[in-house]
């Protein structure tokens, strides 16, 4: 117990010093303060309430940032399941042809996204949903966009549902549609 007793008194003197110095900056600091004149005292809190605004915005800033990132990586992590998704049906249409079912047809969302990979758009996410197929894809070249849809009519596919839209910032042509054969 002595010993414990021992270690609180050699740094109770410690904190104390400390302490007494912090206080006596403080009272410095202070007794400069009111020497100033009036208006130095007003720029001084002018200059103070400027960085506080300053360092609050910039937080705030940083922190909308931050959480701008992170709904972009989930939308991009979406974007990679809906694709691995996709990608199921060329799977197994791959593993059908690898047994000697050749003649099989392609299953309607691989040639879907086979036409669409043919006319030059990559990253699309097809799914199939019953009868129907559903996709979506970006791509900056509305020619290319054009063109990869008037292809998918050409082999009889008909749109049910299609929303183009552009956006503002990467100026990419985002296409969502639902088609049926």
């Amino acid at each position: 117990m002595k010993i414990l007793q021992h270690r609180v008194k050699i740094r109770t003197p410690t904190a104390s010093v400390l302490s007494g110095r912090i206080i006596q900056y403080q009272n410095l600091l202070w007794s400069r303060w009111q020497l100033l004149p009036p208006r130095d005292q007003l720029a001084l809190y002018i200059l103070l309430a400027f960085l506080l605004l300053f360092i609050g915005g910039y937080g705030g800033y940083s922190v909308r940032q931050a959480a701008t990132d992170s709904k972009a990586d989930y939308q991009e992590q979406v974007a990679d399941y809906f694709w691995l998704r996709s990608q199921a049906g060329n799977i197994d249409s791959t593993l059908n042809t690898a047994t000697g079912q050749e003649g099989a047809s392609m299953l309607p969302a691989s040639s879907v996204n086979a036409t669409l990979s043919a006319s030059g758009v990559d990253n699309v996410q097809v799914v199939a949903t019953g009868d129907a197929v559903q996709f979506s894809f970006n791509y900056p070249s509305q020619a290319i966009v054009s063109a990869a849809l008037a292809k998918l009519e050409q082999q009889g596919w008909q749109f049910t549902q299609l929303s183009i839209q552009q956006d503002v910032i990467t100026k990419n042509i985002q296409v969502q549609a639902t088609v049926i054969f």
